[in-house]
């Protein structure tokens, strides 16, 4: 009975970024309609230029935000993540607990299009990404935008028995977004980003024995879908609230992962942007949150056999950004 509950929330979830996603276009849409027709057919039609400032940020907390720098742009990234808060006193609510963390530079050498990576602390892991503007929210043409983001990270800890991997091409997953926001007001932002996770090795493989014998199955799929919803609600011009809530679609036989929520605050100046906030996050690559995250915004019981996911596991962050 849990199982049925738990997968008629992840549905719910599912159906709700959806009709959001609808409601933003559709509401668009008769905007959009309503000001072309009241627009005189001989009146001169006038450049418009983008809406600006959909988020302030390349990231919201653990995903990618629509916004790409301007051409020639060049932007630094500190990405920090304590331990959880559940050890309390002992590692001062994972504030001394061991933590992760990104160091990480992006170029943007055309317009739209920005490039480039980063090297994290845990499993000393390096990164290569690029993200590209499709479209950019436009009054009277384009009711969202669109951006396209692509990761790729590489495992270099040492293997001297290749006791971790047997190929060195087991030592990559890969990562694609498409981002959908719309900036419905100047206070507030929303954004849908489903995605794809590509692991080149799975944990292992485990038997099992059923009424035919005993079977052979393996742990984890290579590809693993899943769907962010996020959002940014400004209440000063210069701090804004920000959320972030990441949902797994994708079973896997074993070690699924968990759901991911995050909430904190944004401040920003023209160069600079400051993120705070709690997340179930711990790792820096989306492909690796997506994958293993094992800690739990909330408890669950995860397969049919009732096994319970304790929840309550959040961890302390927060991301700088120095642009020029």
């Amino acid at each position: 009975m849990k199982n049925i509950i738990q997968n008629i929330k992840s549905r719910l979830l599912i159906g709700t970024a959806l009709s959001l996603l609808m409601l933003i276009l559709s509401s668009s849409l008769m905007a959009q309609t309503d000001s072309v027709a009241a627009t005189p057919e001989t009146q001169t039609i006038k450049h418009v230029k983008p809406v600006k400032n959909t988020f302030y940020s390349p990231f919201i907390i653990d995903n990618q935000s629509v916004m790409v720098p301007v051409k020639g742009a060049i932007e630094m990234v500190i990405q920090h993540r304590f331990g959880t808060i559940n050890n309390g006193y002992k590692d001062m609510w994972g504030l001394f607990a061991p933590s992760n963390m990104r160091l990480g530079v992006t170029y943007s050498p055309i317009k739209n299009l920005s490039v480039g990576g980063g090297l994290t602390k845990y499993n000393l892991t390096w990164d290569i990404e690029a993200k590209y503007a499709i479209i950019k929210q436009t009054p009277g043409k384009y009711p969202v935008s669109i951006t396209y983001y692509a990761n790729m990270d590489f495992d270099t800890r040492e293997n001297v028995d290749s006791s971790l991997f047997k190929y060195n091409s087991q030592r990559y997953a890969f990562f694609n977004q498409i981002i959908i926001a719309r900036k419905i007001n100047e206070r507030l932002s929303v954004q849908v980003a489903p995605s794809i996770s590509h692991q080149n090795a799975v944990s292992g493989f485990y038997t099992k024995k059923d009424s035919t014998g005993t079977s052979t199955f393996q742990r984890m799929k290579f590809d693993h879908f899943a769907v962010a919803v996020s959002a940014k609600y400004s209440i000063t011009p210069n701090t804004a609230l920000i959320v972030d809530y990441n949902q797994p679609l994708t079973k896997h036989n074993t070690n699924n992962p968990c759901p991911s929520l995050s909430f904190g605050a944004e401040m920003h100046t023209s160069g600079h942007t400051f993120q705070i906030f709690f997340t179930n996050y711990y790792f820096l690559s989306p492909q690796q949150n997506n994958l293993y995250n094992q800690n739990a915004p909330f408890t669950y019981t995860k397969d049919a056999a009732g096994t319970t996911v304790q929840g309550g596991k959040f961890l302390l962050g927060f991301n700088i950004t120095r642009l020029w």
